[in-house]
């Protein structure tokens, strides 16, 4: 599994769908924070997205002439977990993986959203590759070189692979992704629909150097387990023995109010990378935005730093990388 910084074919995306899961008022706001980070990719790089039949007209509407849009009815929007994870073998022969989505262990209708990994991989032009494990693109972090972050608290989880051992897992996920090293972050099962993602706590930007997220609100469910995860991440090493560098985002202080709500996922490390621009979401707070901003700046001299407003698609519990998912070339 290349890194994601790696060049790329195109990034894959996803029209807001079900009613049932966005409905009225969100839904509007919804397609138009996805319009939003799908025109701003594609400045870029090639974007497709997938659009049901009844969305299609509006999809059209928002999207400029460089996102390419794909018939196909599905259930939500996270393209992360439900699209397939695209890989290459040693000869550059590309394929794509798929993880058997089941709605998170079974928390959502997700019948439609079962076909997408397949259907990526028909329009790629690559065979499909199936997992004997259940889990989701969110679940998995890679730096290109064989080391991986994964939560335990998702692929661990009984309700996607009971009865599979850390060690099952491993032998499985090399298998697939060209692994050599995972570190296991403990991540936080129950708290939200995810059980807790990789992409919300700790991402590569580049090989040795980690992004790691820090919650400073002490009544938040993630405040003991972000500094839990910055301890272990701090004494650990990747594949090929390196100390691994870690740079520090905050969460925000504060969020515009118009989408506040409970499962608002306030936080700066579920960015998309590719090799020429990072797409950052901005919540309204000018000091954590800036300080975001200017930390991965810092680390990626060469990249544009694009910031975004996505508070709809967050007030639905993910972010830009839940939305997108990259196809290497």
């Amino acid at each position: 599994m290349p890194d994601e910084s790696a060049p790329h074919r195109a990034v894959w995306m996803a029209f807001a769908a079900r009613e049932s899961v966005w409905t009225a008022p969100m839904r509007q706001p919804v397609q138009q924070a996805l319009a939003r980070i799908a025109n701003a990719i594609s400045v870029y790089e090639p974007v497709k997205m997938l659009v049901g039949a009844d969305d299609f007209a509006t999809a059209r509407q928002l999207c400029g002439s460089n996102v390419q849009l794909i018939q196909h009815e599905i259930d939500d929007l996270w393209m992360r977990d439900t699209g397939c994870v695209f890989v290459r073998n040693a000869r550059g022969e590309r394929a794509a993986v798929s993880f058997n989505f089941n709605g998170w262990g079974n928390k959502q209708p997700h019948a439609r959203d079962a076909t997408v990994a397949a259907r990526m991989a028909e329009l790629s032009g690559v065979p499909l590759l199936r997992s004997r494990l259940v889990m989701e693109g969110g679940g998995i972090e890679v730096d290109g070189e064989g080391t991986a972050i994964i939560t335990e608290s998702c692929v661990l989880n009984a309700n996607r692979n009971p009865g599979v051992s850390k060690a099952d897992a491993e032998v499985e996920l090399k298998r697939l992704l060209g692994l050599e090293k995972i570190i296991w972050l403990p991540g936080i099962a129950n708290r939200d629909i995810t059980d807790g993602h990789t992409d919300f706590y700790a991402r590569f930007i580049k090989p040795g150097v980690i992004v790691a997220a820090l919650e400073n609100d002490e009544t938040s469910f993630d405040h003991k387990v972000t500094r839990r995860h910055l301890e272990l991440l701090r004494t650990a090493t990747d594949a090929r023995g390196r100390a691994l560098q870690i740079v520090v985002l905050e969460t925000p202080g504060k969020v515009r109010p118009e989408f506040a709500r409970k499962d608002f996922a306030a936080g700066y490390v579920n960015f998309l990378i590719t090799d020429k621009a990072l797409f950052l979401p901005e919540f309204g707070d000018a000091v954590a935005d800036s300080a975001a901003r200017n930390a991965l700046a810092a680390q990626l001299p060469s990249h544009q730093i694009v910031q975004l407003n996505i508070d709809a698609i967050a007030a639905g519990g993910g972010g830009i990388h839940c939305t997108t998912q990259q196809e290497p070339v």
